[in-house]
C-alpha cells in the first residue's frame, strides 16, 4: 500500500487481454505430451481492481508487474538492477542523464509496437495521471525525451541514487499509449502473460502471451486461487486443488507438509516489515514518551514465536537486512514493562487497534493487546475488511490509534518523510537525511540512511514487530519458486511443473 507497499497485504502474494469470464481452478491438466498446461497458486487478499496507478496496495503489482507489465529494468533475486525492456543504459558523469537503449521487436499484448514514444508517455503519465503518493519518488525527473524509436534520454534535476531503483518498481511499468482506457479491468503490457480470466472473489488466470518478445514461460497458464482463510488454502494443497501456497498464512501448520515425497517448503526473506503503526498526530501517540512506552512494552521474540511460529526476523526499524545500509536496531527498545510504565507516568489509556482481517495482523494484534494491557494501555481490536475498509479508514483517513500492516515495497523508508502519510510522522530532520542520501555518493547514501533508520527508531515513529518471511509450500515437482521476495512482483516466468 503505499505504498503501502504494504503487502498490503496479506502477507501473501496477491493478486491480468480478455474479458472477465470463466477461470481456472484446480491444479491444471496435462497435455498428451506430458507437459503440464497450468499451475494453480493459492493466495489471499484479492486485489480490488487491476490498476496499480490509481489503487493503493501491493496486491496488484505483485500479480502483474514483470508478468503482464514490464519496465525498462527489473530487480533480480539478489536485489540487483537487471535489464528488461532496456538492453542497456548509460549514465552521464554528473549522474543527471540516463540514456536507455530499448530492445527491438517488442510489442504490447494489443499488437501495438513498443517504442520510445511509449516510454515518454509512461514516465510523463506518472506525474500527470498517477494517484498514488509514491509517484513522488520520480520527482527528481526533469524531462524524458525520445532520441529515436529505440533510444530514450531521461534528465534529472539532480543526481538521484533512488531513480534507477524506482524504475524497477511499478513506477517504471511501461504502458501502451492506446492501452490505458480501462486499466482496472484490461491491462495491456509487454510481458510474458496476459489476463486470461478473472472470476472476482475466486480466481485470476494469466495465460502465456503468444506474441511475447522473450523466452516463452514454461507454464502456458497460471491461476491465482483466492482463499479466505489459511485452513482452506492448506486443505486445497493437501487435496490437490492447488499446486502452490504462495505465502503460508499459518506457519504452525507446516508439519502437515513434512512429507518430502509430496511437498517442498521454501523459506527465505522479504522486504516486508510488519509494522505496528501508531498515529503520531492523535493522542496519546502524539506524545513520544507514549510511543516509546509501547516499544518497551512489547516482547518481540515472544510475539514472533506466538503469532508466526518463530518464522521471520526481528529488525527494529524500517530497513531489512537485504539493504546495504541495514543495522540491527532491535536493542534500541528492549522489552522492559517497568520502563514502559515509567514513561507513561502512571497514566492509563484506552485505544482502538484497527487492523486488516489478515492472519498475521490478527495473530499479532492479540499478542500486542495482551502485552500493552500489562503496562496500562487497553487496546480494543477492530478487524477491518481488507483491502477496502482498511484502506479507507486507516490508510486514507488515518482514523485509528494503532494498526498492524506488512509494508512490502522495497526500500520504502521514505514513506515516513511524508507527514500526510497515515503514520502522520513529522520530523524535518528525517526528510533532510533522505534527501542527502539520494544525492550523495554510495558511502554517503549508506551513512545517511543508517542515520535515518536510527532516527525513526529513536523517535518511535512506529514499532517494527518482525520481518515477514518468504514461506512457500508446493507440490513436489514444482520448480522455479523464488527463495526471496525482495521485489514488488511475484515472478511467474520461472515456474514449471513436472
Amino acid at each position: 500500500m503505499r505504498r503501502i507497499g504494504i503487502w498490503i497485504a496479506a502477507g501473501g502474494l496477491l493478486l491480468a487481454t480478455a474479458a472477465c469470464g470463466g477461470g481456472g481452478g484446480g491444479g491444471g491438466g496435462t497435455a498428451a505430451t506430458g507437459r503440464a498446461q497450468s499451475l494453480s497458486v493459492g493466495a489471499v487478499a484479492e486485489p480490488a481492481n487491476l490498476d496499480f496507478t490509481s489503487t493503493e496496495g501491493a496486491a496488484i503489482p505483485q500479480a502483474l508487474l514483470v508478468n503482464v507489465y514490464e519496465g525498462l529494468v527489473k530487480l533480480d533475486q539478489d536485489g540487483k538492477i537487471a535489464p528488461l525492456l532496456a538492453e542497456k543504459w548509460d549514465v552521464s558523469d554528473d549522474r543527471r542523464t540516463y540514456t536507455f537503449t530499448l530492445r527491438d521487436n517488442v510489442t504490447f499484448s494489443s499488437g501495438a509496437p513498443f517504442t520510445a514514444d511509449d516510454v515518454v508517455f509512461s514516465l510523463d503519465r506518472v506525474r500527470s495521471d498517477w494517484k498514488l503518493k509514491i509517484k513522488t519518488q520520480l520527482d527528481a525527473v526533469e524531462k524524458t525525451e525520445k532520441k529515436d524509436d529505440s533510444t530514450v534520454v531521461v534528465t534529472l534535476k539532480r543526481p538521484s541514487n533512488g531513480f534507477l531503483y524506482s524504475m524497477a518498481t511499478r513506477l517504471g511499468a511501461m504502458f501502451s499509449r492506446t492501452g490505458v482506457a480501462d486499466l482496472a479491468n484490461k491491462p495491456v503490457g509487454t510481458g510474458p502473460y496476459v489476463l486470461g480470466a478473472w472470476r472476482r472473489g475466486d480466481s485470476l488466470r494469466l495465460d502465456a502471451n503468444p506474441s511475447y518478445w522473450g523466452a516463452k514461460p514454461p507454464m502456458p497458464s497460471v491461476t491465482l486461487k483466492y482463499f479466505k482463510d489459511a485452513t482452506a488454502m492448506n486443505n486445497a494443497l493437501l487435496t490437490g486443488g492447488i499446486d502452490v501456497i504462495s505465502s503460508v498464512q499459518a506457519p504452525e501448520s507446516l508439519q502437515q507438509f513434512a512429507d518430502p515425497a509430496r511437498f517442498e517448503t521454501v523459506e527465505g526473506s522479504t522486504n516486508g516489515e510488519v509494522v505496528l503503526s501508531m498515529n503520531n498526530s492523535r493522542p496519546p501517540f502524539d506524545d513520544k514518551k507514549v510511543r516509546q512506552a509501547v516499544r518497551h512494552a512489547i516482547d518481540h521474540k515472544a510475539l514472533l514465536d506466538t503469532a508466526w511460529a518463530g518464522r521471520g526476523q526481528l529488525i527494529g526499524s524500517m530497513t531489512p537486512p537485504t539493504d546495504p545500509w541495514y543495522e540491527d536496531r532491535t536493542g534500541d527498545y528492549p522489552y522492559d514493562p517497568a520502563k514502559a510504565r515509567e514513561l507513561l507516568g502512571g497514566k492509563t489509556y484506552e485505544v482502538t487497534m484497527r487492523i486488516p482481517n489478515l492472519p498475521y495482523a490478527v495473530n499479532s494484534a492479540q499478542v500486542v493487546k495482551s502485552q500493552l494491557a500489562q503496562v496500562g494501555i487497553t487496546a480494543e481490536i477492530e478487524p477491518l475488511e481488507f483491502p477496502a475498509r482498511w484502506l479507507d479508514q486507516v490508510f486514507t483517513k488515518a482514523d485509528y490509534h494503532l494498526s498492524i500492516i506488512n509494508h512490502v515495497e522495497p526500500r520504502d523508508m521514505g514513506i515516513f518523510a511524508d507527514k500526510s502519510y497515515y503514520f502522520r510522522y513529522d520530523n524535518p530532520e528525517f526528510g533532510k537525511l533522505l534527501a542527502s542520501a539520494d544525492a550523495g555518493t554510495e558511502q554517503e547514501q549508506a551513512d545517511d540512511l543508517k542515520q535515518a533508520a536510527k532516527l525513526l527508531s529513536e523517535d518511535a515513529a512506529a514499532d517494527w514487530l518482525f520481518l515477514f518471511p518468504n514461506l512457500i509450500v508446493a507440490k513436489k515437482g514444482v520448480t522455479g519458486l523464488p527463495k526471496n521476495a525482495i521485489a514488488e512482483s511475484f515472478d511467474f516466468t520461472a515456474l514449471a511443473k513436472r
